[in-house]
């Protein structure tokens, strides 16, 4: 990365929608170079913009990471299942005696515990980890806060 792309990207992550004059005044660099960098990134670092959802408000008030270990002959199977899951908002491929990590969201424990069951039905789970999230301490932070870079 080129010098000031860590601030772009910086203010990116903080606000997708700045408009580029602001951040030109914010970052002091010109529009046409933010402009021009920008659309670099954006076939190298930045993958997607998207918006961070309050679920809870979206009536999905159950949301839970669950660590998984399967059967290695049924991983390839899962992973597709996973990435194609209405409920599975990420899913990560991990260690330490797991398979995936499965962050998901559910309108209710039924629709959880239905998820749960059709995973370990299709996969035959060998062990599974169910933790609850009560609250989002700090969500996508990680390059969000422009004054610290």
């Amino acid at each position: 990365m080129k010098k000031g792309d860590d601030k772009i990207i910086s203010h990116l992550r903080s606000n997708a929608r700045i408009s580029l004059t602001k951040l030109s005044r914010e970052t002091g660099i010109p529009v046409s170079t933010i402009f021009e960098r920008i659309k670099m990134h954006e076939k190298e670092i930045i993958v997607k913009h998207t918006a961070l959802l309050d679920f809870f408000k979206m009536g999905y008030s159950t949301r839970a990471n669950i660590t998984i270990k399967i059967d290695k002959k049924r991983r390839d199977d899962a992973a597709k299942y996973l990435r194609t899951h209405q409920n599975v908002n990420n899913v990560y491929k991990i260690t330490n005696g797991y398979d995936f990590l499965i962050e998901g969201v559910f309108k209710n424990l039924l629709d959880l515990e239905n998820f749960n069951e059709d995973l370990e039905d299709r996969f035959k789970v060998k062990n599974k980890q169910v933790y609850f999230v009560i609250q989002d301490i700090k969500r996508e932070g990680f390059m969000a806060e422009p004054n610290l870079i």
